[in-house]
C-alpha cells in the first residue's frame, strides 16, 4: 500500500484530491495538512511514501518545509502540484530535490500515475510542463544579469543594486544594457516583461 500525505491549503481542493487517490486499491491517504506549518509534524508521525504538496499558496513556507522534510524523512518522495510554471521555476522546484511536478489542471489519472512512478524510484514531470520547458528558448542571461534584472524589477535603484552586488554603478548600467539587448526589449521595462514571460527570472 502506497502511503500518501496530502498538503493543500484549500480544503475543497484537498478533499477532491484525497477522494481521487483513495479510490485506488494500492493508495492510502494517511494524513492531510493545510500547509500552515503542520505538514512536517504530520509527515514525521505518519511517515508517508509520497508527499503530494500544493505550492501555489504559501510557497515560501512550503519550500522551507520541503527542505526540512527531505532532511528528516529522506525516504518520503515529494510530488509538487502547481497551476502553472515557467522553465526557470520548474528547474528551481526540481533543484529542491522534488521527485515530481504536476499541474493541478492535469487529468485525474495523471496524479495517480505520478504517485506510482515516484514510489518506483522514478521522477515525474507533467507532460504539459515538460513541453513548455522544451518550447521555451534557452536563457540568454548570465547569472549576474539575472540578479541585476531581479533587483531592477523590484524597483531597486541602480546605486543600491551596485552596493548589494559589490559592483560599480557603471557596471550595473552595462549589465542592464546587455540585458535589454539580449532580450530584444525596447527598454528596461520591456526587458523585464520579456524575461519574466520567458521564465528567465
Amino acid at each position: 500500500m502506497i502511503r500518501v500525505l496530502l498538503v493543500e491549503q484549500t480544503r475543497l481542493v484537498r478533499g477532491a484530491f484525497a477522494a481521487l487517490l483513495s479510490r485506488e486499491d494500492d493508495i492510502e491517504v494517511v494524513a492531510e495538512a493545510d500547509g500552515d506549518g503542520d505538514a512536517l509534524s504530520r509527515a514525521l508521525v505518519y511517515r508517508p511514501d509520497v508527499a503530494v504538496i500544493g505550492v501555489d499558496s504559501r510557497e515560501g513556507e512550503e519550500i522551507a518545509v520541503r527542505g526540512e522534510l527531505r532532511a528528516r524523512l529522506p525516504e518520503c518522495r515529494m510530488l509538487l502540484m502547481m497551476a502553472s510554471t515557467t522553465p526557470e521555476r520548474l528547474r528551481r522546484m526540481l533543484d529542491l530535490h522534488a521527485a515530481g511536478v504536476i499541474s493541478t489542471n492535469a487529468p485525474p489519472d495523471r496524479l495517480v500515475h505520478g504517485v506510482r512512478k515516484l514510489v518506483r524510484g522514478q521522477r515525474f514531470v507533467d507532460p504539459e510542463f515538460a513541453l513548455a520547458a522544451l518550447d521555451a528558448g534557452a536563457n540568454p542571461l548570465t547569472p549576474r544579469e539575472v540578479e541585476v534584472l531581479r533587483l531592477t524589477a523590484d524597483g531597486t535603484p541602480t546605486r543600491e543594486i551596485a552596493e548589494r552586488l559589490c559592483l560599480s554603478a557603471a557596471t550595473v548600467r552595462n549589465h542592464l544594457s546587455a540585458i535589454t539587448r539580449k532580450t530584444g526589449g525596447r527598454n528596461r521595462i520591456d526587458a523585464i516583461r520579456i524575461a519574466t514571460e520567458s521564465g528567465w527570472v
